[in-house]
């Protein structure tokens, strides 16, 4: 989720309008609106000390609109967090063991979604279970989705080929 979409996401969760946070964070009544707009819809992207405004107003950590940084503890667990919100994800501590858990019931979980990750955990297990070796459980993980056989993948048709299909296709029409 890009820092836009945290944003509009958040300040939905606070029941906020652009107007307001825009004028909460020191925009002009008159453009507070349009800015937050810009913002929420990437066509511009905050400077750190507006990120920390919006932040503060927002009353979250600023990492939590930020595009998290996967390779830091707080980046990841920020990930996990926006992965709560957008797929219904919840951790829950079993023993020792702390557990991610995607509900395929939950209504903002996309299916495909759910199908990817229980194909993932199909592999994972196979792995754990000696069927097959790290280096095929890598070769799945890191060509994924080509290898991937508990799915039907279609190959998207480049834009270059749309587009001369549809040429085509108009100029046989016109004809």
């Amino acid at each position: 989720m890009a820092i836009g979409e945290r944003i509009r996401f958040m300040r939905n969760l606070r029941g906020m309008t652009q107007r307001w946070l825009g004028q909460a964070v020191g925009f002009p009544a008159k453009t507070a609106d349009v800015r937050m707009a810009q913002y929420e819809s990437g066509t511009r992207t905050p400077k750190e000390d507006l990120v920390n405004a919006l932040a503060n107003v927002l009353e979250v950590s600023p990492l939590a609109l930020k595009i998290p940084d996967i390779d830091s503890d707080l980046g990841f667990i920020h990930t996990l967090f926006a992965i709560e919100d957008i797929h219904g994800a919840r951790a829950e501590r079993q023993g020792d063991e702390v557990h991610i858990i995607f509900d395929g019931n939950k209504r903002n979980m996309d299916a495909s979604v759910y199908e990817m990750l229980s194909a993932w955990a199909e592999q994972s297990e196979k792995f754990r279970n000696g069927e097959i070796s790290k280096e095929q459980y890598d070769h799945w993980r890191y060509t994924f989705p080509a290898e991937d056989t508990t799915q039907i993948w279609g190959k998207v048709p480049s834009q270059e080929f749309s587009d001369a299909f549809v040429k085509s296709l108009k100029k046989y029409i016109n004809d």
